[in-house]
């Protein structure tokens, strides 16, 4: 009931502003009119990060989630949603202590030679602490990183879930004409599996055993000794921000945006998993192109037939440019109203916007214009045909890890040859290396297939 009130009490404080706004818009010229305008998002952007910020659930990743998916979003509200990535309010020392006796058996102090009872990190789930901890095989400390979930959050997001329509209504905010039907069961489902820790760490682990010894790729290492279904212990990995690697040059900017998209594709195809949260609070980033991608909470997996029609979408569209082929498989996969009174043509354009990055061997540069009208175009229910168009489950998302990375590479302003990049993992296609990191991951990949160490 107190989570209702606060949502409730969210959207009256927006909607008391809106329409106060509104009043003093019928008696102000342009120029009041448009500082009225500024205010009001300022005043709205202040009001829901208030009260995401205190929430702690699923409302709150939603809010996380916004920050970065979509620049459209009234900048005040944009800026202040993203300071939820790794601001959140923390828990007291004394209720993580408690958590963690309740979780591991002893207090902090004693489990860890080091324990820092200041959070380093604290997000919708969860906060994270640095200690150090004896390594029970070679004697030595390590110094590890220990998140430790909000007592009450599985109530919290089950509370949050119930209100669908709540979560629908946001998301809608951005994408007018979305029918959030099918990607709110998805986040449900997954949002409900992210509260399982024990479930992360095995995730974690298995993204970090395949990349192990990756040139710019790396996951850090679990320590299951100190792990629970409320507790994670992980190797303690230091990086710079996103907000830092914004300021760098663009030489190093292009090369983790070729990282992130070598993460998102060699996972997707090759392993037919993705930690399906990408936003920059979820990952550590070092000169060099190297990245180190945390989180494995949401992490979806694709069954071998999914993952077949993904591959033969992306060749159809991208690589054959047989857009009568591409409309049969999107009516078989569900996508498409079978038999709809809409022009192919029309069809291929409409659905192939998504895969225009990697449609022609060209250079490219992402902006933050170019990745937002991706984002909206597949998001966009104005034109006719999406009167017979729909969203599978399936295909949620694996919309949501594509655009989430085209946000990125936009606020990256990227530029590559994404084609050339895509060749050399589309499993169909697999192609030589085209880039400097292309030839060391293709010496990683033959030490993976020999067994060799790196």
């Amino acid at each position: 009931m107190g989570r209702s009130a606060r949502v409730a009490r969210l959207g009256a404080r927006v909607g008391a502003t809106h329409i106060g706004t509104a009043a003093r818009k019928v008696f102000a010229d342009a120029d009041r009119r448009s500082e009225l305008d500024t205010r009001k998002q300022i005043a709205t952007a202040q009001h829901v990060t208030e009260e995401l910020g205190q929430m702690k659930g699923a409302l709150m990743k939603l809010g996380q989630m916004a920050s970065y998916l979509d620049d459209a979003l009234p900048e005040p509200l944009r800026a202040a949603l993203a300071t939820l990535q790794n601001n959140a309010p923390p828990m007291s020392a004394e209720l993580t202590s408690e958590v963690i006796t309740e979780e591991l058996g002893s207090r902090p102090a004693e489990l860890f030679v080091e324990w820092d009872p200041t959070p380093i990190a604290a997000a919708s789930i969860g906060q994270v602490h640095r200690a150090i901890i004896l390594d029970r095989t070679t004697g030595t400390e390590r110094a590890v990183a220990v998140k430790v979930q909000y007592p009450g959050v599985d109530t919290a997001i089950a509370s949050d879930l119930k209100n669908a329509n709540i979560l629908g209504t946001i998301l809608k905010q951005g994408f007018g004409g979305l029918d959030p039907t099918e990607m709110m069961e998805e986040i449900k489902e997954r949002l409900t599996e992210e509260l399982d820790y024990t479930r992360e760490a095995q995730n974690q682990q298995r993204f970090a055993d395949f990349y192990r010894g990756h040139p710019t790729i790396s996951v850090p290492e679990v320590v299951p000794e100190f792990c629970s279904g409320r507790v994670l212990t992980t190797e303690l990995v230091s990086g710079h921000t996103w907000s830092d690697v914004l300021t760098w040059d663009q030489h190093e900017r292009d090369a983790i945006a070729e990282t992130m998209f070598r993460f998102v594709f060699r996972s997707l195809y090759t392993m037919r998993s993705f930690n399906g949260d990408p936003h920059p609070g979820n990952y550590l980033f070092h000169r060099g192109g190297k990245v180190t991608f945390l989180d494995f909470g949401l992490v979806k997996d694709f069954s071998a037939g999914e993952m077949t029609t993904f591959e033969t979408m992306v060749r159809l569209a991208a690589v054959d440019h047989d857009i009568p082929g591409f409309r049969s498989l999107l009516e078989t996969a569900g996508m498409l109203k079978a038999d709809a009174p809409v022009d192919t043509a029309d069809v291929g354009t409409y659905f192939s916007r998504f895969y225009e990055p990697v449609a022609a061997q060209r250079e490219i540069t992402w902006t933050p214009e170019y990745a937002s009208g991706i984002v909206r175009h597949t998001f966009d229910r104005s034109s006719p045909i999406s009167q017979y168009a729909t969203v599978p489950r399936a295909f949620v998302f694996i919309q949501r890890i594509n655009l989430g990375l085209y946000a990125l590479l936009g606020d990256l302003n990227a530029t590559g040859n994404y084609r050339q990049i895509a060749e050399e993992l589309w499993p169909f296609i697999q192609s030589p290396p085209s880039t400097a990191m292309g030839e060391a991951e293709a010496e990683w990949l033959k030490t993976r297939v020999s067994g060799t160490k790196s």
